[in-house]
């Protein structure tokens, strides 16, 4: 039995990752440091509608905002890491964050909007940060089960930042959960100047010397793809989001809506699991494509929330997998001199493909039935599926035919 055991489930990958230098480490104070990061979003929320006594159409415009700043930001912030180092970008920002959160609770509605954008735009960019130090940290052959561990940590901080935004916001009040937020924040970016990770490899550097690189040699039309696949994925589990919830409001069954979400997020850490231990690299446009798929029929399971919970499984156990995917083939994709602001690319493109979900199926649910914000969505990761499809196809035969002229040569001579 031992042997079976072994075999379906490979620990190998994991174990040769974890052993690297600084990956452990990494791993660990990123799971920590995105806690109060996965709450910025439901605090503001509960700030704007019980202290400024705003509607939810307002807090949403200040999530927008924030989203906004953040997408125009990410890219900079890598391009200026690239640049200058890790530590500078994290006191700027830092300091950013530290005046926001601070000031956030005294501000008028008219204010806070703008705020939210600077803040937004220098927001602490650990997120990218993490994804561009596995790169530095971890050999091109061991990126896939480091990347699949980062993305079961995103899972766990958010099954526990919002819910734990909540709780302070109900127990104490949301103008005093903004100051604890901006705390965590804060001592999540001293927490990364103190670990200081490498963002860049010292290998790469030694086999390429430092030097321009411009943007059209890695602005590919293969990065774009893998771009859009990241940002239509996202888009899929911010409609799936809002989805599960008006669902089950409309079942009348709203108090198991932590239960479903719950079951979601436990599948998405076992599909990465599962990912980061396969031998064979998996494409992140195959990933996405069945993502999309299996999210179209989930709202038939909305009449009992346990036939909700089994039919979120299939897509849910392919969250993890893609966003791992989509990172590891950006790493890959962009020159060690340029992944910082790359890497800051997908981030922006994960960022806005949520902020696009989310609002996509609500208006859907509004326009029609719940069940549609579910259909609706994985259809349009369906369609950014085939219409990057071209892509990948080109890349292969284009590998295929690299493949076959050194046997071709072979033959000839």
């Amino acid at each position: 039995m031992a042997p079976e055991v072994r075999t379906v489930v490979n620990l190998k990958p994991y174990r040769e990752a974890l052993a690297l230098p600084g990956l452990r480490s990494l791993l660990l104070v990123a799971v920590l440091a995105r806690i109060p990061l996965t709450a910025t979003g439901v605090t503001l929320t509960f700030y704007v509608v019980q202290d400024l006594g705003r509607g939810y159409g307002a807090a949403g415009l200040v999530g927008a905002t924030v989203t906004v700043g953040a997408a125009i930001g990410g890219p900079l912030l890598g391009r200026l890491i690239d640049r200058r180092g890790l530590r500078p970008v994290l006191v700027m920002t830092g300091i950013v964050e530290a005046v926001f959160w601070s000031t956030a609770p005294s501000l008028s509605y008219e204010l806070l909007l703008p705020a939210a954008f600077v803040a937004g735009s220098l927001a602490l960019p650990i997120f990218s940060v993490v994804r561009q130090s596995i790169a530095a940290l971890a050999p091109a052959d061991r990126r896939r089960p480091a990347y699949a561990l980062d993305s079961m940590s995103v899972e766990l901080s958010f099954m526990v930042g919002p819910s734990l935004a909540v709780a302070l916001a109900t127990a104490i009040s949301a103008r005093h959960t903004l100051y604890l937020v901006g705390a965590g924040i804060v001592a999540a970016g001293v927490a990364f100047w103190l670990l200081n990770p490498p963002t860049a490899d010292s290998r790469d550097e030694a086999a390429a010397p430092a030097r321009h690189v411009s943007r059209r040699e890695w602005v590919t039309g293969r990065l774009v793809a893998v771009l859009a696949v990241s940002l239509a994925a996202t888009l899929v589990l911010g409609g799936t989001d809002v989805a599960v919830v008006a669902v089950l409001r409309e079942s009348g069954e709203a108090g198991w809506t932590g239960v479903v979400l719950a079951m979601w997020a436990v599948a998405s850490l076992v599909g990465g699991f599962a990912y980061g231990a396969t031998h064979r690299p998996i494409p992140p446009l195959a990933l996405m494509a069945a993502l999309a798929v299996c999210t179209i029929p989930v709202g038939l399971g909305g009449s009992h929330w346990w036939l909700l919970c089994l039919a979120m499984i299939p897509a849910g156990a392919l969250c993890a997998p893609t966003i791992a995917a989509t990172a590891d083939a950006v790493s890959r994709l962009a020159p060690a001199q340029v992944r910082g602001e790359a890497m800051g690319l997908h981030g922006s493109a994960v960022t806005v493909g949520i902020a696009v979900g989310a609002p996509l199926a609500g208006a859907v649910i509004d326009a029609s039935a719940p069940a549609w914000g579910f259909a609706v969505t994985g259809a349009i990761g369906a369609l950014v599926a085939l219409a990057v499809l071209p892509v990948e196809l080109r890349r292969r035969r284009a590998a295929a035919d690299a493949l076959a002229e050194p046997e071709l040569a072979t033959v000839t001579h």
